[in-house]
């Protein structure tokens, strides 16, 4: 786990200046991917800062200013991922051949649109219900959370194309996971305890990908970030 790894994960998952990296690898992103949480607390941290800044303005303006920046540091890469696979689940007929031949169709489909919005107004209006309480810990966490999650599916599911996922699964060891899991559990109790539904939520989703297609790709990735996201957001608001 070198600094070097960590400015490679930042740039893969967000929009964020970080410094040049030279003499890229092949398994660069691979090793990376051990600073994936990490990232997600980056992002975290940016989204709890300006929650605060805008703390004493009307909650669905911090709501609207903490979503605005969430799709702009992530590029929308993991809304992307969602649309994709909405609209390969809305074709795949229950056939896991068909769904991954939809997945490399790069246009948009009514799914796609559906999903991405009703995805975006759940987290605004989860947001701003959080606006009203102690929302910094909690922003800084669940993207953290989120991204633990695709290190725990890339270790334990099948990747149904190839790429990323498979290198990553030879790249993270059990006890990386295990030791990101205790961070930010430990987080968690500090402040934001709703958000330990994700113990039980990660492995969830990655019994949902193998039981539902026998692997993962990289879109399925995507939206398992943004779905975790909203259901720990829900989580924090109904707790």
């Amino acid at each position: 786990m070198t600094l070097r790894e960590f400015w490679i994960a930042l740039q893969f998952l967000t929009r964020l200046p970080t410094p040049r990296v030279a003499e890229s690898r092949p398994d660069d992103l691979a090793r990376a991917s051990v600073w994936f949480p990490a990232a997600g607390l980056v992002i975290g941290a940016c989204l709890a800062l300006i929650a605060r800044l805008f703390h004493e303005a009307d909650p669905w303006i911090v709501a609207l200013a903490v979503l605005v920046a969430w799709i702009w540091i992530t590029g929308a890469l993991h809304l992307d991922g969602l649309g994709d696979v909405a609209d390969a689940f809305g074709a795949a007929h229950g056939k896991p051949e068909r769904f991954i031949a939809v997945l490399g169709d790069p246009h948009a489909g009514s799914f796609a649109v559906v999903a991405i919005s009703l995805q975006i107004a759940a987290k605004l209006v989860l947001t701003a219900e959080l606006a009203t309480g102690p929302t910094a810990w909690v922003l800084l966490l669940i993207p953290a959370w989120a991204r633990l999650g695709t290190l725990v599916c890339t270790k334990t599911l099948l990747s149904l194309k190839p790429g990323l996922g498979a290198s990553v699964s030879n790249s993270v060891g059990w006890n990386v996971i295990i030791a990101w899991g205790g961070v930010l559990v430990i987080a968690a109790l500090a402040g934001a305890v709703p958000t330990l539904l994700a113990i039980v939520l990660l492995p969830a989703v990655a019994f949902y990908w193998q039981w539902r297609l026998g692997g993962i790709t990289g879109d399925c990735h995507g939206a398992s970030i943004e779905v975790t996201e909203t259901l720990l957001l829900a989580a924090c608001v109904l707790g």
